[in-house]
């Protein structure tokens, strides 16, 4: 395992990380959550992510109790949390001074820790004007209940309000966002963020590497009962990838599951190797239900020297999808 700086900071993350979106507390237990984070800690791996709105905290919960039964050290690992879809009721989502703050107090106590090394705003709010949302998330940092904030599919237009707003009034501006970027997609990533890496030291924390799991290959000949993609609550993602234009990109695995068998692994190392190669990527969120998918998705790292420049501009053939530069005026 290698450690990348989180953007400009001087926090190091582990380019792979663990994550617990659908899995912990719909497809893991607690005594599962606690084996799969020995297992990423044990390989490495120092990042561990949550939020708020994975199955209404319970995921923050399991993750939190699996925590004060491992006893790790808190300065050996880090951990996050993320605010937006805490409730139904209008103080209970959205990122205003209030939820933002009831939010944080909430995941502290759900995970167990006095304070959250990542803190995200998991989704923009046009109900709160991001100057607000901005000082909220200073106030925090300011109380010792956050050392980071961040942003989570936010535009490259909005970014750039909240640096701007952090740095006319004196105020911690985000240190990292966390969008999806696989092989699939890709413009975020490559193309929006393209300016604000060096603009303001933006670091990344990467989502579905994987694509919700279609760059395993798995769903190559049809979609298995026990996949993701059956599961309650994820009809949208199932419809996403049945239309013509998943079908499409379908065709598009296959080919890659084809490169991958060339060089001799396979399309899920192939995949998460691919995003490591980018050099904006902090790291890279894995998700796992078994153990046995976590140890595989590691042992990708073993693999790094596969990608060479002729696979890369193998893969980028296949796909045919480089984003365009940014337009600079």
């Amino acid at each position: 395992m290698e450690y990348r700086r989180l953007g400009k900071s001087g926090l190091k993350v582990s380019e792979f990380s663990f994550g617990s979106w659908v899995t912990f507390g719909k497809q893991v237990d607690g005594g599962d959550a606690k084996s799969l984070m020995t297992a990423a800690y044990d390989a490495g791996i120092n990042f561990f992510d949550n939020a708020e709105g994975y199955e209404q905290g319970n995921s923050e919960k399991l993750m939190g109790d699996a925590l004060k039964d491992l006893g790790w050290g808190r300065d050996s690992y880090i951990v996050s949390s993320k605010v937006f879809w805490g409730g139904s009721k209008p103080t209970q989502k959205g990122l205003s001074r209030k939820h933002v703050t009831d939010a944080c107090n909430a995941a502290l106590k759900r995970l167990q820790v006095d304070y959250l090394d990542l803190y995200f705003c998991h989704r923009p709010d046009v109900d709160t004007p991001i100057e607000e949302t901005v000082r909220a998330m200073d106030a925090l940092i300011t109380q010792g209940k956050i050392l980071y904030w961040g942003t989570s599919e936010w535009t490259a237009q909005q970014l750039t309000e909240a640096w701007g707003v952090a740095r006319a009034y004196g105020l911690t501006p985000p240190t990292m966002e966390q969008p999806q970027y696989n092989i699939l997609e890709r413009r975020k990533v490559e193309g929006d963020f393209l300016p604000l890496y060096d603009l303001f030291g933006l670091g990344t924390t990467i989502w579905s590497p994987l694509a919700s799991g279609l760059l395993t290959g798995k769903y190559n000949d049809g979609i298995p009962a026990d996949s993701r993609l059956n599961l309650p609550g994820y009809e949208w993602l199932k419809e996403q990838w049945t239309s013509e234009a998943g079908k499409a990109k379908l065709d598009k695995i296959r080919a890659l599951a084809r490169l991958a068998g060339e060089i001799g692994i396979s399309i899920t190392h192939l995949a998460l190797l691919w995003c490591l190669r980018n050099p904006h990527v902090s790291t890279v969120i894995l998700g796992a239900s078994r153990q046995s998918q976590l140890v595989d998705n590691l042992a990708a790292l073993a693999h790094k020297d596969r990608l060479t420049p002729d696979v890369l501009e193998r893969i980028e053939e296949i796909m045919d999808n480089r984003p365009a530069p940014p337009q600079r005026f």
